[in-house]
């Protein structure tokens, strides 16, 4: 199989248990033959497996990054985007699209950050983040959005709060018990990164809108229960004072341009303090320079070979690819229209199936058992 030398040269079989099911399953099924499929995920060497998965299953495959002709840049391995070529796979960017030399006419797009949202693919969108859901909300097609289950926390909560400060150490930063973190954003990104820091240590305060909280996407309550202080954003005085005490600073919002002035302030104020954004946005704003932020506010953890671990990674990305088959079935039953229109969260029985499967098949079955007490 494509990629097969150099996904068994890197990963034990135990890390991507969800992808290898689809795979296995899909072979002899065959669901996505003779269709064009557009796979904007992030290009690293671990989506190499999910590549291999939609190959399996028949996919006239497209990889698809954007460089920023629409807004949005998505970071990506180049060593891995020439592999790609090598092996007969077309690669396009949103521009290649935009401009007309790439046609727009893909039967199905799984979408990561709304890179392709102005694509009309025949059958609809599969939407990785939750970043990207803004750019899907009026939209006339049917968009499942994987990051709206619970297999999503597996990345999130545990395999970028890892990448984080992996991307830390690797840049020689050490020695981080005693240390001040101060996260801005309780969703699952922050509470993994805010807990990673618990974890080595660290005193770790937590800004957010304690004002409008969502308890499907808040997970405030965790943080309390680990001993994290909780600002709100809005509380000039106090997230300042977080910041001027603060060893590390990192931004995990979601949200463009998230710091308020007298945050984008204090920061600039205290020059002792290690920036970084996680967030596919410049989450820093205008007010704070590329060159304060580590990797010029590009999400950290993209310095990394290997950005998050393909161990926390899989279970999402085999969604993303289940959701696309999942899709073609639904349009199908509804004789070629659109079962639904603008973004719907992922069937449950999906969900469970593959979350049971890297429970019980993975290497990382202990660590989701204890994120979900």
């Amino acid at each position: 199989m494509f990629f097969s030398e150099v996904i068994n040269d890197a990963y034990d079989p135990r890390e991507y248990p969800a992808l290898s099911l689809l795979a296995d399953y899909w072979i002899s099924r065959r669901p996505f033959d003779g269709l064009k499929i557009l796979v904007a995920t992030p290009i690293f060497r671990n989506t190499l497996v999910q590549y291999q998965a939609l190959l399996a299953g028949g996919a006239d495959l497209s990889v698809g990054y954007s460089n920023g002709s629409g807004g949005t840049s998505v970071p990506c391995d180049r060593k891995i985007v020439r592999l790609i070529q090598e092996n007969g796979i077309s690669v396009v960017t949103d521009e290649n699209v935009r401009n007309g030399s790439v046609a727009d006419d893909f039967d199905l797009i799984l979408d990561c950050a709304g890179q392709f949202s102005f694509c009309h693919p025949k059958k609809g969108f599969v939407e990785l983040t939750r970043s990207g859901v803004q750019f899907f909300e009026n939209s006339e097609h049917p968009v499942y959005v994987a990051d709206s289950g619970i297999v999503k926390r597996i990345e999130t909560v545990l395999g970028t709060g890892d990448g984080y400060f992996r991307a830390l150490e690797k840049m020689g930063y050490s020695g981080f018990e005693g240390k001040k973190l101060v996260v801005f954003g309780s969703g699952k990104v922050g509470c993994g990164i805010a807990l990673q820091g618990v974890r080595r240590g660290m005193k770790v305060c937590t800004v957010t809108d304690t004002a409008n909280v969502n308890p499907s996407t808040d997970f405030s309550h965790v943080l309390t229960n680990n001993d994290v202080r909780i600002e709100s954003y809005l509380d000039d005085a106090a997230v300042a004072a977080a910041i001027a005490n603060a060893d590390f600073l990192v931004t995990a919002t979601g949200v463009k341009n998230a710091l308020t002035i007298a945050a984008a302030s204090a920061l600039m104020a205290n020059a002792k303090v290690v920036a970084a954004n996680m967030g596919v946005e410049d989450e820093f704003g205008d007010m704070v320079a590329k060159g304060r932020v580590l990797n010029a506010k590009a999400p950290l953890n993209f310095t990394l070979d290997e950005p998050t671990h393909l161990k926390y990674i899989d279970a999402s990305l085999a969604l993303h690819a289940a959701l696309g088959e999942r899709l073609l079935n639904d349009v199908m039953e509804s004789n070629g229209n659109a079962p639904f229109k603008g973004p719907q969260a992922p069937p449950e029985e999906i969900e469970q199936k593959l979350l049971m499967t890297t429970i019980q098949n993975g290497a990382i079955g202990a660590e989701i058992c204890d994120m979900m007490r």
